[in-house]
């Protein structure tokens, strides 16, 4: 086992049995698959390796006894609704790869050749999964938070959304985290006072993502959900419960947590039935009773589709149960090899895929 390695180890160790803002163990039996061998992903779940030398599964944190209820799904709350002023663009995972980053944006006509917002009034929406397998996590992080500032200058709108990659990291979980991700963060302010309990070699990163810290703050801006017009975004999945329990709830929740140091992961994203962790309509074949419960989701929340990213897919972009869920996450890191550059367009009713190669 590489330093690397041990030392992420030890972090989740830590982070399991000393730091107030994790939920627990992470067993084996709840892994998923591990890192496609060949180029360009594969479809189900998506791989991970915190160290170079020694892939490692990625493995969710256990269910809870949580308060998401299965009843008739009703959401009366607007505040996580966008409107868009005609174009949308959404991009899937992108862990670490600044190059695919900047490669999707500019497919999407989003930035321009300094990284400049260039999108006038479009409307980019990203899945989450900024972190994690790259070294390019800080730059991709910050160049989304300068977007954001820069689009409604031209009336665009830029909303990137937390995945399940990014609440692990608020919870000290840095199994697939790069050598070079473990040093970029040094000297950033305020430092979380959770990172004490980290070893050396994980101080700076822990105490920029742990609650309180300069980077969590930065991801507590974020949502879980959004709904921009007819289609609604999340990294894994909105099943009935979620839409029960309140997805404005669900947002303010993760936002809260993220911010104190104080507050533990609340089970509404740590357990392994959270909108970042679902993959039921993301691996096929996806079943009836998923669709259906699709149906449900989408009705309740009077919208048309959902577009997901976390479960990538080896044949690009597509969709699933009568074109109601679009699929994005084409494993755009080169950690997944050098398969094309894909993006999801939306204007008004119609839906395509823009590609390029790299």
């Amino acid at each position: 086992m590489s330093s690397i390695a041990k030392n992420t180890w030890l972090l989740v160790v830590a982070c399991v049995g000393l730091l107030p803002c994790c939920q627990g163990p992470v067993p084996a039996s709840r892994s998923t698959q591990a890192r496609p061998a060949s180029a360009g992903g594969t479809t189900g779940a998506s791989g991970a390796a915190s160290a170079p030398t020694a892939p490692v599964r990625e493995q969710r944190v256990p269910a809870e006894q949580s308060q998401l209820r299965v009843a008739q799904p009703s959401e009366a709350d607007s505040t996580f609704r966008y409107k868009s002023r005609g174009r949308l663009i959404a991009i899937g995972d992108v862990h670490g790869d600044l190059a695919a980053t900047r490669a999707a944006l500019r497919l999407g006509g989003a930035i321009d050749a300094e990284d400049a917002w260039a999108g006038g009034e479009l409307t980019l929406v990203q899945t989450g999964d900024q972190l994690d397998r790259g070294d390019d996590e800080r730059e991709i992080v910050d160049l989304f938070e300068r977007l954001q500032k820069e689009a409604p200058a031209t009336g665009g709108q830029v909303i990137p959304l937390n995945g399940n990659h990014e609440i692990m990291n608020v919870q000290g979980d840095f199994r697939y985290v790069t050598p070079g991700g473990a040093s970029s963060f040094a000297g950033v302010l305020p430092r979380s006072p959770q990172a004490r309990a980290a070893p050396p070699a994980f101080q700076d990163r822990a105490a920029a993502f742990l609650p309180g810290g300069a980077y969590a703050l930065k991801l507590a801006e974020r949502a879980v959900v959004a709904v921009v017009d007819d289609s609604v975004f999340v990294h894994g999945g909105i099943l009935p419960e979620h839409v029960s329990y309140g997805l404005a709830r669900i947002n303010s929740e993760a936002s809260a947590w993220m911010r104190s140091p104080d507050r533990r992961a609340p089970p509404s994203v740590a357990n392994d039935q959270a909108p970042v962790w679902v993959r039921d309509y993301s691996v096929d074949p996806v079943s009836d009773n998923h669709c259906a419960r699709l149906a449900q989701v989408l009705d309740a929340l009077g919208v048309e589709r959902m577009v997901v990213g976390h479960t990538t897919q080896q044949r690009g972009i597509n969709s699933a149960c009568g074109d109601r869920v679009y699929r994005i996450d084409v494993g755009l890191a080169r950690y997944y090899g050098d398969g094309p550059i894909q993006v999801l367009e939306i204007v008004g009713p119609r839906v395509r895929v823009l590609s390029a190669p790299r």
